[in-house]
């Protein structure tokens, strides 16, 4: 055996035998019986052991080095022993698996097509512009759940008529066919990422293509492949360059698109939901994140990202990237939990002593901040799709999927996230001094993003150890890819496009009539009330006019908040542009846009 120290206190042997290595890590600490342990002896252990579960190396392994992971048990064991002695424990994440078919019906209301089980939710004239729109890959899957909900319901008995599928995509007056498949081009580098091709219809190429092969994922540390956009002239779009109606309209698209995706894998996705919990409605940590935002906006309008974790991210970069170890070695965990209860009475009076608050102290701080949400930053609903992404047979379409997945993520918890994967960026950068690389930080930060309270408590050993990879992997994912992941692809603006352009051309068929109709309802009141007109603010309404758009006019409530820019923003849907865009192939694809410059807060 050849033995070899390593810098934790552990001896590392290695021997060859019946030409196979095998390696044992022997821990010299008082902790050699846990989890952190059984991840590098199960392997060999599970041979010999009853009854014990064979333990399955995962792809997701053979892109960061087993002994690398040490770090991660490292940080759970930290992240334990925060935890002991608080005086008031966070009430435990309680997940529920939805009923037969209550999955299939929040998808589909979520999915803006609840009409088709129940007439009364939504505008069947905007399903059936959302329908017309989907590719083949999202049309199946549509089906898919509809189906699923047939079943369900004739199981129950239930007098409900939900339509036959063959019938929800036969538009009136068309006849019954299938979205045919965009063509892909076949000279498409492998770094590429095409925008303009629906991703699930990319999949099925490849799987249909591949005839069953699998792509080898075994690239190592800062070795991941350099993928990049596709751009044209009309350039890129990024969350928060749509208006808050045309985001809707995308987060149902993609939802459609992220679930054809998977269907192509043959990946059946389980949404989770969390039971409700008792939690704290104002502070800074354990409160859930919307009612922390609204707490800041308060304080600061437009906040985005939570004050205290930008003035956290702040502090750790004015200490210096450069410190050895920087968010891999915690503080002092009595010191941290002081400087908590500290942070709580004093941070929004401005009386904390930053000055005094060290700098790994505060690395423990964010980290704290990320665990004591009451409910994970990726939300419950999506951490088991996150986890599945890796289950996808190819880096590029991992990509995609989590692409879809941070535009799905509610506003709050995906600008958090952008801020933090732009930090941990930053702290790389400097890894030639502070010794934290790409699988350095994954690997620290993953049980932060992904152990919400309890969650060791519903996992097995076996499912911790196949976990605690996957998890990281999917963090340096995050990481190394945030630029592409916060964009939205060009084929799912193509068919917001397309909704749009027909609701319009609907509006403008009524047009004539709403004039009609408002003019002879002008004259008949200006008949009945003669003297003057009822002045309709007096009843806090107002109408505006705006005859040369397709809403010809709207009723509007007056609030003490209300501004001119809001009235302006029910009649426009805005879209900022990218620098780069090509204005002449965008009014190509838009020629009824205005154009107008304004400023917006970031």
């Amino acid at each position: 055996l050849n033995w070899s120290k390593r810098s934790n206190n552990s001896f590392l042997a290695k021997s060859n035998f019946s030409s196979k290595n095998f390696a044992i890590l022997v821990i010299l600490s008082p902790l050699s019986t846990s989890r952190r342990t059984g991840h590098y002896s199960v392997q060999n252990r599970a041979r010999n052991a009853p009854g014990k579960p064979p333990y399955h190396r995962c792809n997701s392994q053979d892109s960061l080095d087993e002994l690398a992971m040490d770090d991660y048990w490292t940080e759970v064991e930290n992240i334990t022993l925060s935890g002991e002695g608080d005086a008031e424990p966070q009430e435990e994440v309680q997940l529920k698996v939805p009923d037969e078919g209550e999955q299939e019906e929040a998808w589909l209301t979520e999915a803006g097509l609840a009409t088709l089980f129940d007439e009364s939710a939504s505008d069947p004239e905007d399903m059936m512009g959302l329908l017309s729109t989907l590719t083949r890959t999202q049309a199946a899957a549509v089906e898919k759940r509809v189906e699923k909900l047939q079943q369900t319901l004739r199981k129950r008995n239930k007098q409900h008529q939900v339509p036959d599928v063959r019938d929800i995509f036969k538009l009136p007056g068309t006849p019954e066919s299938k979205v045919s498949l965009p063509p892909q081009s076949v000279s498409e580098p492998e770094t590429d990422i095409n925008l303009e091709v629906s991703f699930s219809d990319q999949a099925l190429s490849y799987k249909e293509g591949s005839k069953g092969s699998s792509e080898a994922l075994t690239d190592a540390d800062d070795k991941l492949p350099n993928f990049k956009l596709s751009r044209d002239k009309t350039g890129l779009t990024k969350v928060g360059d749509l208006s808050p109606h045309d985001m809707k309209k995308v987060h149902r698209l993609v939802l459609i698109e992220m679930t054809a995706l998977f269907d192509t894998a043959g990946i059946d996705l389980k949404a989770h939901k969390a039971v409700k919990l008792k939690v704290k409605e104002s502070g800074l940590f354990g409160v859930p994140l919307a009612a922390l935002l609204e707490q800041d906006q308060r304080r600061q309008p437009g906040t985005k990202v939570p004050i205290i974790l930008q003035r956290l991210i702040s502090h750790i970069e004015d200490e210096g990237l450069d410190t050895e170890g920087l968010l891999r070695i915690p503080g002092a965990a009595i010191r941290v939990k002081a400087v908590c209860v500290e942070l709580e009475g004093k941070f929004y009076e401005g009386l904390f002593p930053w000055e005094s608050l060290k700098q790994h102290d505060a690395a423990s701080l964010l980290k704290l901040f990320i665990r004591e949400l009451p409910h994970p930053l990726l939300t419950v609903k999506y951490l088991s799709a996150f986890i599945a992404v890796l289950r996808l047979p190819t880096k590029k379409q991992q990509l995609q999927a989590l692409n879809l997945l941070v535009l799905l993520l509610p506003e709050s918890s995906r600008d958090t996230l952008k801020a933090l994967m732009e930090f941990f960026q930053r702290v790389i950068d400097h890894k030639e001094q502070n010794k934290m690389t790409l699988n350095n930080v994954a690997v620290v930060m993953a049980p932060n993003i992904f152990m919400f309270k309890g969650f060791r408590n519903k996992i097995s050993e076996q499912q911790e150890f196949s976990l605690a990879t996957e998890t990281a992997n999917i963090v340096r994912l995050l990481i190394r890819y945030q630029n592409l992941l916060w964009t939205i692809p060009k084929f799912i603006m193509n068919q917001v496009r397309k909704q749009n352009t027909e609701n319009q051309k609907k509006m403008s068929k009524d047009r004539a009539m709403m004039k009609l109709l408002k003019k002879m309802a002008y004259e008949r009141e200006k008949q009945e009330k003669p003297l003057s007109e009822v002045d309709s603010s007096s009843q806090g309404f107002i109408r505006v006019q705006a005859p040369q758009f397709s809403k010809v006019s709207m009723a509007v409530q007056l609030t003490e908040e209300l501004q001119a820019s809001d009235v302006l923003s029910r009649f426009l849907k805005e879209r900022c542009l990218d620098e780069e865009t090509y204005m002449k192939d965008l009014l190509e694809l838009n020629p009824s846009a205005e154009w107008f410059i304004k400023c917006i807060q970031r």
